[in-house]
């Protein structure tokens, strides 16, 4: 009688890096989706971790590492032992830690397979996020234990070249009486980063006599650089001076539409925070659309409207349905109001026939529109699938030039449920530094279910008709990109911060501070 053996399980030591979820390795992150079990280190960033959690396997545990090392390479030991995939997930690299190195080898004493894969260190990784280059001999540290630092060894590395630390910010006295008492002059530049490659992340600039006072209220894992390399951050720093940094920005869309606003926006630096104000549901009665579907099948139609994303995903779902895919499109053209819509047509294998190349909105697609020829165009009706509270323009535009058109609702917009109050009174109280509005409903919905943001929030409409509703609802509008699409209203965005820092810089001090402008470009400058 033979017995069936466990699978052979296996460890993982993964370095984090510094706490940008970008900065993880492919290698780091092909472990961490593949494993059943993630002990991970209280140096390791939450929005990180959020990020994995994502993408992990539904039923992978995540557990906080405790105690001493041998207890830490007991639980993965035990957890390969099982067949399962363990991986130990640690800030920076793994080899930047003592601790780790002693886990690595407690388990390399057994027959367990295991393996390291390296991250960005801490020290290095927030230096170059800070803009502080480490120039000549470099000497860069994840320190766990400061009473180990060797001080004399550091205060050459100064002499030499540059330094950088990562070290727990309440460490900050010891390591600057240390160097002190190695012989550092007292007035050497130095660097102090909190929340390193974070959202918040801030730099102050000092001295070795000054800098503890002036990192006060930094808290967690803080980095120390030293040396030349500090005086070309006024110059280098990209992190902290993109357009939006710090920006904290409402985004009230739906669920499904929220995550690629937010994506841009996080690319400018912005901090986004997601309000759903509405839910896209089916149309009440599904006879309309059935009947659309079908005439698409049987050529009934010359051409198809699109005038949203939405609309583009109810036509394909409810191909789906019917069974039918991208071929049954044959012989139809296909417009599109703007490049959002026309990107979510590309993606289903169907390449538009007209998007507006000027406004980007119901006046410009009917402005290139062609008139209805009953000789060049033996099939004169338009499918127009749309929300059931779209405006009547474009049909209206589409009729008076000779086309028949079948008005379709292929989604309903309902309002959403108002969101927690402590975002309700942020939008009230001028708590978000902007707010982006992508379609008139938006507005609408946002003023019903939270309030009217503040006068110093930053409004910005992605088209002339959200303009309008903005305005009909007291709101002043700031920003409006030349095209309507998602990129083009954040990238408006991040303009408009350009030239306000711009215009506040070149303000004498006196009338900064008395300035109405509010946000974190303001502040910068106070």
């Amino acid at each position: 009688m033979s017995r069936t053996r466990k699978p052979a399980g296996r460890i993982a030591f993964v370095g984090a890096g510094p706490g940008d979820p970008g900065l993880l390795t492919r290698r780091a992150h092909a472990a961490l989706v593949d494993a059943d079990q993630v002990i991970y280190d209280r140096g390791v960033s939450e929005p990180l971790l959020d990020a994995i959690r994502v993408e992990a396997k539904p039923d992978t545990q995540f557990t906080p590492a405790e105690g001493a090392p041998g207890d830490v390479a007991k639980v993965l030991l035990s957890a390969a032992r099982s067949g399962l995939s363990a991986v130990h997930l640690v800030a920076g690299d793994p080899f930047g830690h003592d601790s780790v190195v002693k886990e690595v080898q407690a388990v390399a004493r057994t027959a367990v397979h295991f393996e390291v894969v390296p991250g960005v260190g801490q020290a290095e990784g927030v230096a170059t996020y800070a803009g502080v280059p480490l120039p000549g001999v470099r000497t860069a540290a994840d320190v766990d234990d400061v009473s180990a630092l060797d001080f004399e060894a550091l205060a050459a590395a100064i002499l030499r070249g540059s330094l950088a630390l990562a070290v727990d910010a309440g460490d900050l006295a010891a390591v600057r009486d240390g160097l002190l008492a190695a012989g550092v002059d007292g007035t050497t530049a130095v660097g102090v980063t909190g929340d390193g490659t974070g959202e918040t992340q801030y730099t102050t600039t000092s001295t070795v006599d000054s800098f503890v006072a002036a990192a006060l209220g930094f808290t967690g894992r803080v980095v120390l650089t030293l040396g030349g390399g500090v005086a070309h951050r006024d110059k280098l720093s990209w992190w902290e001076n993109r357009p939006l940094y710090g920006w904290k920005v409402l985004v009230p869309r739906t669920k499904e539409q929220a995550g690629v606003m937010s994506e841009h926006l996080r690319a400018y630096g912005a901090i986004p925070c997601e309000v759903p104000t509405i839910a896209v549901e089916p149309p009440r009665t599904p006879a309309q659309m059935e009947r659309a579907v079908k005439g698409l099948v049987d050529g009934r139609y010359a051409w198809v409207v699109f005038t949203s994303v939405n609309a583009v995903r109810a036509v394909w779902e409810k191909f789906a349905e019917h069974g039918l895919d991208a071929r049954h499109f044959g012989g139809v053209k296909i417009a599109c109001i703007g490049e959002a819509t026309a990107d979510a047509v590309r993606a289903f294998g169907i390449q538009p026939e007209l998007v507006p190349s000027g406004e980007q909105s119901s006046e410009g697609l009917l402005a290139e529109f062609s008139p209805h020829d009953e000789i060049l165009d033996p099939v004169g009706r338009v499918l127009l699938p749309r929300a059931d509270i779209a405006t009547e323009t474009l049909a209206a535009g589409l009729t008076e030039r000779g086309w028949e058109v079948d008005d379709v609702t292929a989604y309903r917009t309902v309002r959403a449920a108002p969101p927690p109050a402590e975002i309700r009174d942020a939008i009230k109280s001028g708590g978000f530094d902007a707010v982006l509005f992508t379609s008139s409903s938006t507005v609408r919905n946002l003023v019903g279910i939270a309030g009217k943001p503040h006068t110093r929030t930053v409004v910005a409409v992605i088209g002339p008709k959200t303009a309008e509703t903005a305005t009909e609802f007291g709101l002043r509008v700031d920003v409006q990109p030349p095209h309507a699409s998602v990129p083009d209203l954040v990238e408006a965005l991040a303009g408009y911060a350009v030239e306000l820092r711009d215009k506040l810089a070149a303000m004498p001090a006196k009338q900064r501070r008395g300035s109405k402008v509010q946000g974190p470009t303001a502040l910068r400058f106070r």
